[in-house]
């Protein structure tokens, strides 16, 4: 797409603004029809997909961070003048054509396209069949605002089709594809990766651990846990997984007391054998496959080690690569286990909440990769770009 102006492409962003709040009836309605059409069984999901004025002016916001930050296009990375007189710019450029593939959150159909948008990349929004009625209406006002300011809607386009239709999509696409972004559980990222044939940027499972060390403020363990846990059990930040070292002060009445704190705020509560000694009445974890579950629902598993090298080999073996945490006043715990663990964040003492692009300071995001390559972590607008070389020379040859 022809590179835009940042001023230009800031007043589509204001336009659209404008649209969604004196449209958020319209916004919400077509939300409602959604709603109406959904298993509410599965509560993850649903949260996920049920808009509110809260989320409307979530979606507001997200736009308004994004249009304050500086066009992330045709920044100069580096620059060198070689000995043979070629002078070589290294600057950011846009991807091209991304293609995100999500399940039933509407306003991802918002935070998506303003980044690429903004990014300068064409989008094509693959969303869930169950958001098809919030998803369009959101669309319907991207479009409108981009004719407003005498842009072609070709930037931003819907894709309504089948599982059959996206296979063949992806295997043979009408129109070249730079970059996939699947959003969802590992059968979605599976089937994207082995039908796609361009590259696909992983926003993986979270599937995130906490881990108790020795030495730790007992009052503020349980409290990042149960943020951590129960406060939005359809995030992919949300915790999974607790580990305590058994040698921590008081070891058995800290597990009873984690043990009906959790079950007080209704999460569910499967143990490993060593912590069945304590916790009797609590489900034996019999298959070692649940380690590598994402819950997405009130359940958690505690399981109990020896020491922090433990703690971390667990992690690194079970989780989703996205978020983990140590619970310690020993700094010099803390940085060897922030250290070794291989997760796109690593937290001190704080919840795994907050691996999130707002929270974290990186503004709206498309998603949180758990990929190496060719960023890891939340994507934010810097991250919506690749490079490309400006070589100058003045009838230059090699020789």
């Amino acid at each position: 797409m022809k590179l835009l102006p940042e001023d230009k492409k800031n007043t589509v962003l204001e336009s659209m603004i404008s649209l969604i709040q004196t449209n958020e009836k319209d916004i919400l309605d077509a939300n409602k029809k959604d709603i109406e059409a959904f298993n509410r069984d599965d509560q993850a999901m649903y949260d996920r997909l049920i808009l509110n004025e809260k989320k409307v002016k979530g979606m507001i916001k997200a736009i308004e961070d994004v249009r304050v930050q500086d066009d992330p296009v045709n920044k100069v990375i580096s620059q060198n003048e070689l000995s043979s007189g070629l002078k070589v710019v290294n600057k950011t450029a846009p991807f091209g054509t991304i293609m995100i593939i999500y399940e039933s959150r509407p306003d991802v159909t918002v935070e998506a396209t303003v980044l690429a948008f903004k990014a300068n990349n064409k989008i094509l929004l693959k969303g869930g069949k169950e958001a098809v009625h919030s998803n369009k209406a959101i669309v319907k006002l991207w479009h409108k605002a981009l004719e407003e300011n005498g842009l072609s809607t070709e930037y931003i386009q819907m894709l309504e089709m089948n599982r059959t239709e996206t296979q063949e999509f992806l295997k043979n696409p009408t129109e070249q594809l730079d970059l996939i972004v699947p959003r969802g559980g590992e059968r979605l990222i599976k089937f994207v990766k082995d039908h796609a044939e361009c590259a696909v940027l992983v926003s993986g499972r979270g599937n995130n651990f906490l881990y108790i060390d020795e030495n730790t403020d007992w009052k503020k363990t349980i409290d990042v846990i149960l943020n951590a846990k129960t406060d939005k059990i359809s995030a992919c930040n949300a915790l999974d997984k607790i580990l305590i070292n058994k040698n921590i002060p008081d070891y058995v009445s800290k597990l009873q007391d984690l043990n009906k704190v959790l079950k007080t705020n209704g999460v569910k509560v499967l143990v490993d054998k060593t912590t069945h000694e304590t916790l009797e009445a609590e489900e034996l974890i019999k298959d070692r496959s649940i380690w590598f579950e994402e819950f997405l629902e009130m359940k958690c598993c505690i399981g109990t080690v020896d020491s922090m090298d433990v703690a971390v080999e667990m992690i690194n073996t079970f989780s989703g690569g996205h978020s983990a945490t140590i619970m310690t006043s020993n700094n010099e715990h803390a940085g060897i286990f922030m250290d070794q663990v291989d997760c796109a964040a690593v937290y001190h003492n704080a919840s795994t909440r907050f691996t999130d692009g707002g929270q974290i300071g990186a503004g709206a995001e498309l998603a949180i990769s758990t990929d190496k390559l060719h960023h890891r972590g939340p994507l934010g607008l810097k991250q919506l770009v690749t490079n490309k070389y400006y070589v100058y020379g003045d009838g230059h040859v090699r020789v």
